[in-house]
């Protein structure tokens, strides 16, 4: 599938089962021992630097409808608002779960926690899919960095289910484009070492959470209001998000909510590099642990794009799974 043109690869069938008592467990023994997997399905020649997958387990809250480990380039994320979007739909569409129209509820198990999600359905077709976030916060406002090459910057840590450094690319001269993705691409790495050498993260249910998935980049259009917003999402090994970024919007309205910029109840459209789009909204205010957070809406469709069996040759040793990029 994919969601605005960010690839899905649902993985049905296959793979060993995997142990844990909780999903952040069985998040560690797939990263531990099952790894040459995801380097099999993610990278070429079967994949690509930016294919991203899910592998669905056996969920280990009693309320989950299903679980998902999320892979991608460089590992293992804790949440994926444009996989959760497709595998909402894929959910009503292959029977696991009851299908109830004019909506159907989908509880989602993810290493972040449990996402709710709302399927629309007629006529027995299901539409666009609706998750709200776990509580997503503004862990940092404001923080003057300095990049290597001695540029400094201005830059907001968010969390969405994910940590993300979120700032205006304007502040480095460049438009939210994809004729410069490329340096928005290198930028946005630089920008993660910066804040990583700089700010320690820490998330108040686990340890694991608690890592720089990525950084944001915005065209800078955070102003109260419902214009719409560009960003484009680099994350992982410098994948580069197609979509508008689920947990990434999730962190995003978070930190507007934080500043003011967006009440309760208020839409936005926030759009991709591609321009693709989600619809976003803060339902609710909560806390977690220390921080002031938000549940976040995100409303997106995403499609199907064809079905695939790989396998593994005994002397296909570069099919074990190579990276040119």
């Amino acid at each position: 599938m994919h969601t605005g043109g960010e690839p899905l690869r649902i993985i049905t069938s296959g793979y060993p089962a995997i142990p844990g008592d909780d999903i952040l467990a069985k998040r560690r023994y797939a990263r531990d021992h099952l790894d040459h997997l995801r380097r099999f399905l993610m990278f070429e020649p079967r994949g690509h630097a930016d294919m991203y997958g899910a592998i669905l387990v056996e969920p280990s809250l009693p309320d989950a409808d299903m679980a998902v480990l999320f892979i991608h380039n460089e590992g293992y994320s804790t949440m994926c608002g444009h996989a959760i979007i497709a595998l909402g739909r894929y959910a009503v569409d292959y029977g696991l779960v009851k299908v109830v129209e004019p909506v159907t509820h989908v509880n989602i198990e993810c290493p972040c926690g449990m996402v709710r999600t709302e399927v629309e359905v007629t006529n027995g077709q299901s539409r666009k899919v609706r998750f709200s976030s776990v509580p997503s916060f503004m862990f940092a406002r404001d923080l003057a960095l300095t990049l290597e090459d001695g540029r400094s910057f201005k830059t907001d840590i968010g969390y969405g289910g994910a940590f993300y450094a979120i700032l205006d690319s304007g502040q480095f001269g460049l438009p939210i484009s994809s004729s410069v993705t490329n340096k928005l691409t290198q930028l946005a790495e630089k920008v993660c070492l910066a804040v990583r050498k700089a700010i320690p993260l820490s998330h108040p249910d686990h340890d694991d959470l608690a890592f720089l998935y990525g950084a944001i980049l915005t065209d800078g259009k955070d102003t109260f209001g419902d214009t719409p917003t560009r960003n484009i999402c680099v994350f992982a090994d410098s994948q580069v998000d197609r979509s508008p970024t689920g947990s990434g919007v999730s962190a995003r309205l978070a930190i507007q909510h934080g500043k003011g910029l967006i009440q309760t109840g208020q839409s936005r459209r926030f759009e991709s590099i591609v321009g693709s789009g989600f619809e976003g909204a803060v339902t609710s205010t909560t806390t977690c642990g220390p921080h002031a957070a938000v549940i976040a809406s995100v409303k997106g469709l995403a499609h199907y794009s064809g079905k695939a069996s790989f396998w593994f040759e005994d002397n296909d040793d570069v099919g074990r799974g190579f990276m040119l990029r």
